[in-house]
């Protein structure tokens, strides 16, 4: 099975380094990376040309022009660029656990998409960790608690690890909570409700979108929770003053029972 991982970026270089060394240290590097940038400067493409010939995996770069947060584009223009088979998506200031593209793998099945959990870092660890090169994948859980204790994580429960049973499926239409920065599904799924809705405006619920439209079509909700997580690293928080207009456009993606975004992948296929 040919695994994507789409990954996306914005003028944050240096947690995109701390992120690649995460998948650098992957128990399964069999996958390629594509970083979905959106719109940074010339500091990221010099960091990913240091970083291709030090993994064993490939990595490209799908870029756009800066105007404005254009996640839902960029991760479209990123999906059209793969021949993969089964995508995952994450974030640019989310290192990923190293058994993260494993469990993925694994856990993978046909009618569902995956969807798992971070675990918060505080703002004084983050620091540390983007400056001191700290290597999260080194901690064993008594480090782990002893971070929980000090505040430099917000919990714990992500760590605990729970195998593939049933007990993973009985929230088959749980959308509320889903988030790109830790969710999985096959390519074919993802074309067949048009990728993600490239009409909403700014940050924000775009992801939720896509999450209703799957389930609409029949594809539902499989947790990797207690398996998965990522560790996001602290920022400040985007901007949401688009927020009530993409509530509203998302109450009518429910409201109509839609299965294909507005404005979506197609136009790039």
């Amino acid at each position: 099975m040919k695994i994507a991982v789409i990954l996306t970026t914005y003028n944050r270089p240096d947690m995109l380094e701390r992120v690649l060394e995460g998948y650098s240290q992957q128990s399964d590097r069999h996958f390629e990376l594509i970083v979905a940038d959106d719109g940074s400067t010339s500091d990221t493409n010099m960091l990913l040309k240091g970083i291709k010939s030090a993994v064993d995996f490939p990595i490209r770069h799908c870029w756009q022009d800066d105007n404005g947060f254009r996640a839902a584009k960029i991760r479209n223009k990123a999906v059209n660029m793969s021949n993969a088979e089964y995508l995952i998506f994450s974030d640019g200031d989310c290192i990923p656990h190293f058994r993260f593209v494993e469990t993925h793998r694994r856990f993978a099945e046909t009618g569902f998409f995956l969807s798992g959990n971070r675990i918060l870092l505080s703002e004084i660890f983050t620091k540390k960790v983007i400056q001191s090169g700290i290597n999260l994948n080194n901690f064993n859980f008594n480090k782990w608690i002893k971070s929980y204790i000090s505040g430099d994580i917000n919990r714990l429960t992500p760590l605990v690890f729970f195998p593939d049973t049933s007990l993973r499926k009985i929230k088959l239409k749980k959308w509320i909570g889903v988030k790109t920065c830790n969710l999985s599904l096959w390519k074919k799924d993802f074309q067949q409700v048009n990728g993600l809705d490239e009409s909403y405006q700014g940050w924000g619920l775009e992801d939720s979108d896509l999450i209703v439209r799957l389930i609409n079509s029949k594809i539902f909700n499989k947790s990797v929770k207690f398996a998965a997580p990522v560790f996001h690293l602290w920022h400040p928080q985007n901007s949401k003053n688009q927020i009530k207009k993409n509530l509203s456009q998302l109450n009518n993606t429910i409201k109509e029972r839609r299965i294909r975004a507005v404005k979506g992948i197609e136009q790039y296929e």
